[in-house]
């Protein structure tokens, strides 16, 4: 039998090689920095590690495509009120409300603030 073959009823199978890593945006050291800051996390597995990495990527890749996408104006930029309007009209991404906050003035601010001491 050839190197890197197996036999199987008379059949020859090529040896299964796993396919190349796909290349990750985001460092890995970062990342697991990350990780490492919840005080549940003890030690991160590798594939872990890449797994996390790469559905991070594919989470911010999918909030600014629909971003993007819901975006009313003809320009060809993305900018964080953008990103804010998205998760303030978008149930999906709610859970980001406290992370991406509508900007307001600080005047504006003040004067709620008023409001609600006064109501």
């Amino acid at each position: 039998m050839a190197a890197g073959a197996r036999r199987r009823e008379g059949l020859r199978f090529p040896a299964r090689r796993s396919p190349p890593p796909a290349p990750l945006a985001l460092p890995l050291s970062r990342v697991k920095l990350i990780m490492k800051s919840c005080p549940d996390v003890s030690s991160i597995n590798q594939d872990a590690l890449v797994l996390t990495a790469k559905a991070t990527e594919l989470f911010v890749q999918h909030l600014a495509t629909y971003a993007y996408k819901s975006n009313s104006s003809e320009k060809k930029e993305l900018s964080y009120n953008d990103l804010a309007d998205c998760v303030e009209n978008c149930e999906t991404f709610q859970f980001l409300a406290d992370i991406l906050p509508k900007k307001i003035l600080a005047s504006e601010y003040l004067k709620m603030l008023e409001e609600e001491k006064d109501g």
